[in-house]
């Protein structure tokens, strides 16, 4: 028997807590596990057999960065660090940096619009998204600096902001009408005149929606003999305001008010006000005459 003034010696084992945190992740796994996000990248952008990650998982892993804590790409490891990314993606913190994550998006690149038509697609078929109305828009993004040949995307147009000083690049987005989601993107050139994109957004929204007619929605750039002679052709309907430049102020003040059929509907801005407060819109029909570039061309 050991005595009581004897020393005792005890081993102690020294635990390291690691705190992440962990905020929407589980949701963004969520949602790119049912639009099999890392799956359709793989797919159409297939990596190297050796590599420790696929180029989907890398694309997973940045597009769930973009939602929790957007950062540059030299410092995605370090959100991956100090997030729970292994513990929710499977993906080792080290695996993501800035070279790798740079391979995956020269990998994708020359596919962006094929992935997002598919991913679109998926969308819509994974949470029954109506595609009955589809708004269409396309916007434009001036940027500085000195932007070479090998960057043909980069180029003057007319900006949104009126810096026709900068160059720019511009993208279009539909997104439904129920629930505002956006099922359609694409990436267009500076120079790249919006009036001209109305036609091909129309295919690209008509393969979407398969065989279920839609109706689409977008700006007076819409409004074109080409464009409205393609969208009938088509069998695509479509709602947009005719430009002002086409109408004269003399049209307008010849419209009788007292024929117009009031609209049974209330935006949002004026639920809450009463009757006699809220804006009132009314509808007259009308016939406007597109000429088309050519005598020949039909009315």
């Amino acid at each position: 028997m050991t005595s009581r003034s004897q020393r005792q010696r005890f081993e102690c084992a020294v635990v390291s807590v690691v705190e992440k945190r962990l905020g929407a992740l589980p949701v963004a796994a969520e949602f790119l596990r049912r639009l099999d996000v890392p799956g359709i990248v793989d797919e159409i952008c297939p990596g190297g057999a050796s590599a420790h990650l696929t180029h989907g998982q890398v694309i997973e892993a940045l597009v769930a960065n973009r939602l929790t804590s957007p950062a540059l790409l030299v410092r995605v490891g370090d959100w991956a660090r100090t997030w729970a990314v292994e513990e929710v993606f499977g993906i080792e913190a080290g695996l993501l940096n800035d070279d790798r994550l740079a391979r995956a998006l020269d990998a994708i690149a020359p596919h962006l619009e094929k992935l997002a038509g598919t991913v679109g697609a998926r969308a819509i078929a994974e949470f029954g998204i109506d595609t009955a109305r589809l708004h269409w828009d396309m916007t434009s993004m001036s940027v500085h600096g000195a932007y070479p040949e090998p960057y043909p995307l980069v180029g003057y147009g007319h900006p949104k902001d009126r810096r026709v000083d900068l160059k720019q690049v511009q993208a279009g987005l539909a997104v439904s009408a129920d629930g505002g989601i956006p099922v359609h993107a694409r990436v267009f050139g500076g120079g790249a005149a919006e009036v001209s994109q109305v036609v091909g957004a129309m295919r690209d929204l008509s393969r979407l929606a398969g065989e279920q007619k839609f109706l689409m929605v977008a700006d007076s750039k819409l409004v074109s003999y080409r464009n409205v002679a393609a969208l009938l052709e088509a069998g695509v309907e479509f709602i947009a305001p005719v430009p002002a430049a086409q109408v004269k102020d003399e049209v307008y003040a010849a419209l009788d008010l007292a024929q117009a059929q009031v609209v049974d509907w209330v935006p949002d801005r004026d639920a809450g006000k009463p009757a006699d407060q809220r804006e009132v819109y009314r509808v007259l029909e009308d016939v406007h005459t597109l000429a088309g570039p050519r005598k020949r061309d039909r009315c």
